[in-house]
């Protein structure tokens, strides 16, 4: 009885093994012609659906999600994969954060981090870089790519959609000091909302052009 059982777990192994295998190549794929846009997904649902209509219209960007944001994004009924069709897309996979290496070598120009949990913004501010999404932020400002953040918690008070209603939220004093003290970050431009956030992309765009 103990053999099938090893030669199960044994199975097991095996395709995790591949399966992050996979994962690591698909990663490490071809350095793009010219730099493009990473952006990245956190699990709210704040600007989302106005976050992810920006991303369909843009040209040269690839999704990274974070784990919890690859949760709201089902939740609120959209496809991960949709967005970008000529894109990469980037989940939470890896301890180690295999996808920070594509901004070592010159893959982006920009990062957008839209939109951006509370949580999110705290462990930048404090320079905790235990995400996919934490880890990118950290990395793109030691390879001076500047960010774009649309912190959802900017205002003393916010009207927000959850997946079958729109909520009120106040904002912990915490969560705006957090977002207040991203903005004196260098190469970092905090916006609070959809239309401010298609401003910056566009302004940003344009300083490369």
């Amino acid at each position: 009885m103990i053999k099938p059982i090893l030669f199960l777990l044994y199975v097991s192994s095996l395709a995790k093994f591949t399966e992050k295998l996979n994962y690591l190549r698909n990663i490490m794929q071809a350095r793009p012609e010219r730099p493009r846009i990473a952006w990245a997904v956190t699990g709210s649902g704040h600007y989302l659906k106005e976050c992810l209509e920006i991303v369909r219209e843009l040209d040269d960007v690839d999704l990274f999600y974070s784990r919890a944001g690859e949760e709201v994004v089902r939740m609120y009924g959209y496809d991960p994969k949709e967005w970008v069709p000529e894109g990469r897309v980037y989940r939470d996979r890896a301890a180690s954060s295999p996808p920070v290496g594509l901004f070592y070598r010159g893959d982006y120009h920009t990062l957008v981090v839209a939109p951006a949990t509370s949580n999110t913004v705290a462990k930048m501010v404090l320079g905790i870089s235990d995400t996919l999404v934490t880890n990118i932020f950290a990395q793109a400002g030691k390879c001076q790519v500047p960010a774009i953040v649309l912190a959802c918690d900017s205002e003393p008070e916010v009207d927000t959609p959850a997946p079958d209603r729109i909520v009120t939220l106040w904002p912990r004093q915490v969560d705006l000091e957090h977002t207040r003290r991203l903005k004196t970050f260098v190469d970092t431009t905090v916006v609070d909302d959809s239309e401010q956030l298609l401003a910056a992309v566009h302004k940003r765009l344009a300083e490369l052009n």
